[in-house]
Order: structure tokens, then C-alpha cells, then sequence
């Protein structure tokens, strides 16, 4: 009996650490195919986290926060929208115009 436990743990166990392993790989491969995404979709998160924790410590009100918010949603479906025209890939202009319109919604975000 405690044979037949064991042996169930260890195969959910190892079924476990199969499927994180394998979603791991996925993401580091389209990663890989699409840096300049990752870049970008990246520094969307930080900039989203930012500004979550700036409203919750007060130092943005709920209005600067949703305004921040929807100038990010622009920018990540600007983002999408350069990657549908050229098979999921967006090039090093469209990376660096969407680098410069987060720095100007993180000069916006208190330090």
C-alpha cells in the first residue's frame, strides 16, 4: 500500500514538473523569436506594476492612474498592431517609437 502511494506522488510529481518545464521552454522560445516584443510587453508590465503601486501608496490619484493606464493600453495595442504587419516580429523603429512613448508615460510616473 505505502509502495503504491509513493509511486502515485512521484508520477504526479514529475507530471507536474513536465508541464512547468515545458511552459517555461515555450516562453522562453517566443522569447527568443520575438526580443523586441518581449522587450517592449516587459516594460509594459513594469510600467503597469509601477503605476499600481504609486496609486496604492497615494502618490497618484484614481483619475492619474486610469489616465496612465489607457495611454499604456495605447501603447500595447499599437505594439500588436506593428507585429500583425510582419508576422509577429516588429522592427527596431517600431521598438524604438514605442520606447518613446513609455518614457513619456514613465516621466509621468512619480519617482
Amino acid at each position: 500500500m505505502r509502495n503504491t502511494v509513493k509511486m502515485i506522488m512521484i508520477a504526479a510529481g514529475l507530471t507536474a514538473a513536465l508541464a512547468t518545464a515545458s511552459a517555461a521552454s515555450a516562453e522562453t522560445r517566443w522569447q527568443q523569436h520575438h526580443p523586441r516584443r518581449a522587450e517592449a510587453n516587459h516594460r509594459l508590465a513594469n510600467q503597469n506594476r509601477r503605476i499600481r503601486q504609486d496609486r496604492r501608496d497615494g502618490a497618484l490619484t484614481g483619475a492619474q492612474a486610469r489616465d496612465l493606464h489607457a495611454e499604456d493600453r495605447g501603447i500595447r495595442g499599437q505594439e500588436r498592431y506593428d507585429a500583425s504587419k510582419d508576422g509577429g516580429h516588429i522592427t527596431r523603429a517600431e521598438q524604438r517609437q514605442l520606447n518613446h512613448e513609455e518614457n513619456g508615460v514613465s516621466n509621468q510616473i512619480p519617482k
